[in-house]
């Protein structure tokens, strides 16, 4: 969301209905290691969620797709679907979105006590998983999307 890695030709606030932002992906590359996950956002079953939309021009999306899928389907953790958003302007219109395969090994769901475990541990190739959630925390606040559970788990992972 706040690292696309192309230059949309146009970027909209959009909600998403039937799936949420949640932390619920073991990272062993980006935010961790096999021996010792960190822990990133997914889009799990359930809920809304607020973001944006970015739009790519015809020309330029298989090339666009095909770099999202490289970074994002290294070990096959989500399943990249086209689901309906609505528009800040009402119109709903197709995105591709990756969401957790709930069957994949990577998915996880527990408690907050070892959330805050993954998230203090995990360090990889992109960084700590701690420095995950503060940016994504920090990027959520300059677009205007409320995220206080991320908020109060952020404090809470730095131990206040």
């Amino acid at each position: 969301m706040w690292n696309p890695d192309f230059a949309p030709v146009e970027d909209v606030a959009a909600r998403l209905y039937g799936w949420r932002r949640t932390l619920c992906i073991l990272s062993t590359i980006y935010r961790g290691t096999d021996s010792c996950p960190g822990l990133v956002l997914g889009l799990d079953r359930g809920g809304s969620c607020v973001g944006r939309a970015l739009k790519v021009s015809g020309a330029d999306w298989p090339g666009v797709k095909e770099r999202l899928d490289a970074r994002e389907l290294p070990t096959k953790v989500y399943l990249p679907r086209f689901l309906l958003v609505r528009l800040s302007d009402g119109r709903d219109v197709p995105a591709y979105a990756y969401v957790v395969d709930r069957s994949h090994w990577q998915y996880w769901n527990g408690p907050k006590a070892e959330a805050i475990r993954l998230l203090r541990q995990g360090r990889g190739k992109g960084g700590t998983a701690r420095d995950y959630l503060a940016q994504t925390v920090s990027h959520l606040d300059a677009m205007g999307i409320r995220a206080g559970a991320l908020h109060a788990l952020l404090a809470e992972v730095d131990g206040g």
